[in-house]
């Protein structure tokens, strides 16, 4: 992957294997799977699925699990091989070629069946890193159909204070039947996260109105700002949308401390 320079990035990619997909900016309409109204008109929609860049599989591949054992297989292997921990194909020798010569030997493993039944490590053929105090969370990509043979795990991981390869943990879900992983389909979304935000005392400061009577006067005329108004004076469809998207136009900061 050749070196994409971007002035003051907040997250870094660093393709380690030779070929490897570029992570790209996720796409607002799910790659073009969202519903045409829910484009047009729905920009929490859009902007969820938006947020961030989607991760791609480093080659294509096959697990299957019996419920007890794994197994797996790629593009131009001549077999099914009994999964533990696999390295990328060809990858160890490349590795130790290239690093420095007290890091050889030491090059991540592709694929890793950890104890628990039925999950994987799968690495990306990325390393990551974030500037200081943003942190990354990998998740499965946003408001896209899931492949229904395995469910990525979500983590955050503080990216800033850790320079290592990009894995994600996977669970499979069916068993007896070949679970295919593609390079034309993102495995993962990383969305960027400002450490502040999930911190817990934000997470533990949060309020809650438990009636309609006690709604206070800001409330309903926000209530009424929002839903009422829009109804009553037949405005048209996607006020909310379109009122978002001439914020953004207009270049208006945003302030994180």
């Amino acid at each position: 992957m050749n070196e994409t320079l971007q002035p003051n990035p907040v997250v870094t990619f660093y393709g380690a294997v030779p070929g490897i997909r570029a992570p790209i900016r996720a796409d607002a309409s799910g790659l073009g799977t969202l519903p045409s109204r829910g484009f047009q008109y729905c920009e929490a929609l859009r902007t969820a699925s938006s947020f961030g860049w989607y991760v791609f599989p480093p080659i294509d591949f096959t697990l299957q699990w019996d419920g007890s054992q794994i197994i797996w297989t790629y593009n131009g292997a001549k077999a099914w091989y009994p999964l533990t921990s696999a390295q990328f194909p060809g990858f160890q020798a490349l590795f130790d070629r290239v690093a420095p010569k007290r890091l050889r030997g030491f090059s991540p493993p592709f694929l890793t069946a950890i104890p628990e039944p039925g999950i994987i490590q799968l690495w990306t053929g990325l390393f990551v890193e974030s500037a200081e105090n943003w942190s990354i969370l990998i998740r499965p990509p946003a408001n896209l159909p899931r492949n229904a043979g395995y469910e990525p795990y979500e983590g955050i991981v503080e990216s800033d204070r850790w320079l290592g390869p990009l894995f994600t943990n996977i669970r499979l879900v069916k068993t007896d039947v070949p679970i295919l992983f593609s390079t034309e389909m993102p495995v993962l979304q990383v969305q960027p996260l400002h450490r502040s935000t999930y911190a817990d005392e934000i997470s533990n400061r949060f309020g809650m109105i438990r009636g309609l009577a006690d709604f206070p006067a800001h409330a309903w005329e926000r209530y009424e700002e929002s839903i009422v108004r829009p109804n009553v004076e037949n405005r048209a469809v996607g006020g909310y949308a379109a009122e978002v998207r001439r914020r953004r136009r207009s270049g208006c900061p945003v302030h994180i401390q």
